[in-house]
């Protein structure tokens, strides 16, 4: 893998990862976020709600395209009415079922999206999809019944199918999969994965998005240090968000981002 060598330039002053109550498992306005992002002296804030397709399992967190439409129909009164205060964004974050590849390219086609992040969520284990981004322990227990480094290997091989087969502008919180199992570690084998991903996001002209949620959850930004220097030495763009999923998380932790990426 190659060293971390480019001096990458990143805004702090847009909140690109932004969630809403649409999703079900978020609480909050979309009015409630944007007046956060101003409060907070941000230049502008991108929603970014889920879509999936095809998920079998026992929750449901992601937005119908009646939500969607609900969605950009507030989207749109909110950019009109604070056009002067903040720019406000309307994107999706598409998470990936290679079963259902074309559906959801379909329906990214649809819409308008600002942004379009790439993230993977859900990994088929018999019947059934595991979320691996969930902190409910009957997933946990599922995850580790299924075997962790194996879901993560399968993680990673469909986020880079993502990658390369969805029309993406940035990769979502790419090392946060299992994030609630404190055992887990990347393997070299899950780098070089990794590596590999980094490249075809590099191809596609795409940006590699820094979660600061992970310094909630695990006392480091999504992806790790390691990651980030592999992004920058290929010179992928680097974009924040917060993935709030409550008015009171937009532009946390934006702080400490500067400074992070001046001493790698």
């Amino acid at each position: 893998m190659p060293d971390a060598t480019a001096d990458i330039p990143i805004i702090t002053t847009i909140d690109r990862h932004v969630h809403t109550k649409l999703c079900h498992h978020a609480s909050g306005e979309m009015e409630e976020y944007v007046l956060a992002a101003i409060q907070q002296d941000l230049e502008g804030l991108i929603f970014l709600e889920h879509m999936e397709e095809g998920i079998n399992g026992n929750e449901k967190t992601w937005l119908t395209e009646e939500d969607f439409d609900s969605y950009f129909s507030e989207g749109k009164r909110l950019q009109e009415k604070y056009k002067s205060q903040l720019t406000i964004g309307l994107g999706v974050e598409c998470g990936y079922n290679p079963d259902r590849q074309q559906t959801l390219v379909s329906r990214l086609d649809r819409r308008n999206w600002d942004e379009i992040g790439i993230s993977c969520h859900f990994i088929k284990s018999a019947n059934e999809h595991i979320n691996l981004f969930s902190r409910k322990e009957d997933n946990l227990k599922r995850a580790r019944e299924s075997g962790s480094e194996q879901l993560l290997d399968a993680y990673f091989d469909t986020l880079h199918e993502a990658v390369a087969t969805l029309p993406g502008t940035k990769v979502c919180h790419l090392d946060g999969a299992l994030r609630f199992l404190p055992e887990i570690y990347l393997t070299d084998n899950h780098l070089e994965k990794i590596d590999q991903l980094l490249l075809t996001v590099k191809t596609k002209g795409m940006a590699l998005e820094i979660n600061t949620s992970g310094l909630v959850i695990r006392g480091e930004q999504f992806p790790s240090r390691a990651i980030l220097k592999m992004a920058i030495s290929y010179e992928i763009p680097l974009v924040v968000g917060s993935d709030a999923h409550m008015p009171e998380q937009v532009g946390r932790h934006f702080n400490q981002i500067k400074a992070l990426i001046e001493k790698l």
